[in-house]
C-alpha cells in the first residue's frame, strides 16, 4: 500500500475515533488528556529506546485494529481498543503473568490526543493493577503524522 494511501486512511480513522469518542459520551476534549506528563513519552524517546541495546518495554496498541494492520510500532502487541470491554479484557488477560516492575508502553494514534478515547481507560486499568511503570505514547496528531511522516520504524501485518 503507498504511503498517500496509508495517510488518507489515517484522517478517516481519526474521523472516526473522534465520532465514536462522541457516541460512547467522551467529551470533545477527550480523556487521554488527564494522564499525568510524567508518564508521556514522546516518539523520539520511544525510538531511542526501541534501538538500544537494553531491556524493551512491552509495547502495546491499544486502538482499532485497521491502524495496526496498516502500520505499528516495531514489537508492538494488538490488544484491542481501550475504550471496549473486550479490549480492556484483552489487555487484562495479557498482562497476568507480566511481573508489576515491567515497563509497559500503551498508544493509540487514532486520532488527535485531546480526542483519543483508547489510552486513558487502558492506562488506569493496568495502574489500577499494580503496574507501576506504565507509560503512554503521546502522539499529538496521530500515528500518522507522529510516527511515520518522521520516518520512524514501523511493522505491517498484511
Amino acid at each position: 500500500m503507498r504511503l498517500s494511501t496509508t495517510f488518507r486512511m489515517t484522517g478517516l480513522l481519526a474521523w472516526l475515533c473522534v465520532s465514536l469518542g462522541y457516541a460512547y459520551g467522551q467529551q470533545p476534549n477527550g480523556t487521554a488528556s488527564a494522564i499525568p506528563s510524567a508518564q508521556l513519552l514522546q516518539p523520539e524517546e520511544l525510538v531511542q529506546i526501541l534501538r538500544s541495546g537494553g531491556e524493551k518495554p512491552l509495547v502495546f496498541q491499544v486502538g482499532p485494529h485497521v491502524m495496526f494492520a496498516e502500520a505499528h510500532v516495531p514489537g508492538s502487541e494488538y490488544v484491542g481498543p481501550g475504550r471496549e470491554t473486550a479490549g480492556l479484557a484483552a489487555l487484562r488477560d495479557r498482562v497476568k503473568t507480566v511481573s508489576h516492575d515491567q515497563v509497559i508502553v500503551l498508544y493509540c494514534g487514532c486520532c488527535p490526543w485531546t480526542k483519543c478515547p483508547n489510552v486513558q481507560p487502558a492506562y488506569e486499568q493496568l495502574r489500577s493493577a499494580g503496574f507501576g511503570h506504565v507509560k503512554v505514547l503521546y502522539l499529538a496528531t496521530n500515528f500518522g503524522a507522529d510516527w511515520v511522516s518522521k520516518g520512524f520504524p514501523v511493522e505491517k501485518s498484511r
